[in-house]
């Protein structure tokens, strides 16, 4: 593992280009959106997403985007607070940056009293979560799989 002088950053103006630069390999492009469409998406649910830019050193490695308090159903019923996307850039996976992205959600969540991390997967990278002590409730969102981490 390499993520000894891993931190996240807040996306600002003078980073934008980084994060944008953060490219998934292409048969994992599938999976998930690209930065472009997650900060979109960032800008228009303010208060509910988290994004962040994953740097190592000087090095932009990866992106997360949190959410934060999501009406799961749309209907008031169901608050949850999880993983919304990971992006590691295609040369620098395998080196311990996407574990640092959940670790770092999940101190972030705890730190808010939250009590269950979400995430939800396509077919693919389910081992990673599991490995993680993520365990499927049964619940699909979509074509994806939730997964869901006891905080406590």
């Amino acid at each position: 593992m390499t993520t000894t002088g891993t931190r996240l950053e807040e996306i600002t103006a003078g980073n934008l280009d980084a994060a944008l630069g953060i490219r998934v390999r292409p048969d994992q492009e599938h999976a998930v959106a690209p930065v472009v469409k997650s900060l979109a998406e960032a800008y228009v649910h303010p208060g509910v997403a988290w994004p962040r830019l994953i740097v190592d050193g000087d090095r932009p490695v990866g992106f997360l985007m949190a959410f934060l308090d999501i009406d799961w159903y749309e209907d008031g019923s169901v608050l949850r607070s999880g993983l919304w996307r990971l992006n590691i850039a295609a040369g620098e996976q395998g080196r311990g940056y996407g574990r640092f992205a959940v670790e770092s959600v999940a101190e972030e969540l705890r730190r808010r009293g939250t009590k269950q991390f979400y995430v939800t997967w396509h077919p693919g990278p389910e081992g990673f979560y599991l490995r993680l002590g993520f365990q499927t409730n049964g619940e699909t969102s979509g074509s994806q799989t939730v997964g869901v981490l006891e905080l406590g």
